[in-house]
């Protein structure tokens, strides 16, 4: 395994009576165990492609050589989408560039996940369209915020290098049936590859909407997958369901949603570079399960800047949340930070210590800390922060939300309340036209 899952401070044993009694966790793991095994069938037999993508590698080749072609060509490319269109692709590079431009050669990637026309003129401002890449995800084609981008953005582009050279820096991925967005590919004479229609934008970053970034990116989008499949081979061959950490999981958020009223599942992670697993984490926990009247409200923190904006809710405020705190090995790591120095401004504690030691303390101590105040606590610690662990923690919690949205009884996949907001939105862009 890519990571350990360390659950008994959800137990009140550990915390009290904010956590659940061990006849409760054990009562929540036999009812998972159907759950796990719905899964597990389908998963044996092809019916979730968002999981069995990360058994293949055929389909990366393509991908691979439009990648190093860009690499070298370009310098800035430009990913157009929102929601799961986006926030896999964003989360995947992000190991490669820390906000201050990419490690390395390459161009630098910029995800137009909304629809702020400041954003949207400053982007275009800031770029040499000349030596540009855009990709328009859409998995249906008809999205209207990523429609609305690339209705500006495409243009622009053709005006820079002309319409004979659009193939060369621009392609859409969506599903192959028509629609807007495939005309308009087709308008500019650009590559349309084939987002699979089994796989939902929230599921599909482990396919080429968050492979082909990663690629250009130069990160190994074959080590996204393995470790993926990792995850999802440890779940399928567990003998019991205890052996299964999203099953585990899963089992727990809803005892203490049913038993404990804990209605809100705090994601809190310790390294830069998994900031957007949050967002990523936040739109499939939120999307997959809130129907029907229920669900659990996920928010995203990073620590320790979180530490201080919201821990002192989290410790003293209303005990409705339930935390994930993902540890990633940084003890030992980093610069040393000047002992001398250190002493003689007071600040002792930090003297000698390795930038990284404060990181990794800060992690350790809030888990105590809010496992003394009695609030549910799992961690996930992992050893580095690579491609084939990211991928694992992926698979792991699209795992976790398929079993939970089994044991709450409603559909991991659809989002029906989205769609009447998207209906909505067409009728006030209508009437404001007439």
């Amino acid at each position: 395994m890519h990571y350990q899952h360390l659950t008994e401070s959800c137990l009140a044993a550990a915390v009290g009576d904010g956590g659940l009694s061990e006849e409760s966790f054990t009562r929540s793991l036999m009812a998972a165990a159907p759950a796990h095994d719905r899964l597990c069938q389908l998963v044996e037999s092809g019916k979730l492609p968002a999981l069995g993508v990360a058994a293949g590698m055929d389909d990366l080749a393509p991908l691979r050589a439009m990648a190093e072609d860009w690499r070298r060509r370009l310098r800035d490319v430009v990913v157009l989408g929102i929601g799961g269109s986006s926030l896999g692709g964003q989360c995947v590079t992000a190991l490669s560039d820390r906000g201050f431009g990419p490690a390395g050669d390459g161009p630098r990637l910029h995800f137009l996940d909304n629809v702020d026309p400041h954003t949207q003129a400053a982007l275009l401002g800031a770029v040499d369209l000349k030596r540009t890449g855009v990709i328009a995800i859409s998995k249906s084609g008809g999205t209207a915020e990523t429609m609305a981008q690339a209705l500006c953005v495409l243009p622009a582009l053709a005006a820079a290098v002309g319409r004979k050279n659009m193939p060369a820096h621009a392609v859409a991925i969506t599903e192959p049936k028509p629609s807007p967005l495939k005309s308009l590919a087709e308008r500019h004479g650009l590559p349309c590859l084939d987002h699979d229609p089994g796989i939902g934008g929230r599921f599909s970053v482990l396919s080429l909407v968050g492979m082909l970034p990663a690629m250009i990116a130069g990160l190994d989008a074959a080590a996204v997958r393995r470790g993926a499949h990792d995850t999802l081979r440890a779940t399928v061959d567990a003998a019991r369901v205890e052996d299964s950490a999203p099953a585990t999981g899963a089992a727990i958020a809803v005892a203490l949603l049913h038993e404990r009223r804990i209605t809100q599942n705090v994601l809190l992670t310790y390294n830069d570079r998994l900031a957007t697993f949050g967002l990523w984490y936040r739109q499939l926990w939120a999307e997959s399960l809130g129907k029907d009247g229920t669900g659990m409200t996920p928010i995203r923190a990073m620590g320790a800047a979180d530490h201080h904006s919201q821990l002192q809710l989290y410790l003293a405020g209303p005990r409705d949340k339930s935390f994930t705190i993902v540890m990633p090995e940084t003890a030992r790591q980093g610069p040393v930070m000047a002992a001398d120095e250190a002493r003689a401004v007071g600040a002792d504690s930090l003297a000698g210590h390795a930038y990284g030691d404060l990181l990794d303390a800060a992690a350790r101590a809030t888990a105590a800390t809010l496992t003394r105040h009695g609030r549910p606590v799992r961690r996930l610690v992992i050893d580095t922060v690579d491609e084939a662990t990211l991928g694992a923690l992926f698979m792991h919690f699209m795992l976790e939300t398929i079993i939970a949205a089994d044991l709450l009884g409603v559909n991991a996949f659809d989002q029906p309340a989205v769609e009447e907001g998207k209906v909505l939105t067409r009728d006030y862009l209508a009437k404001s036209a007439s």
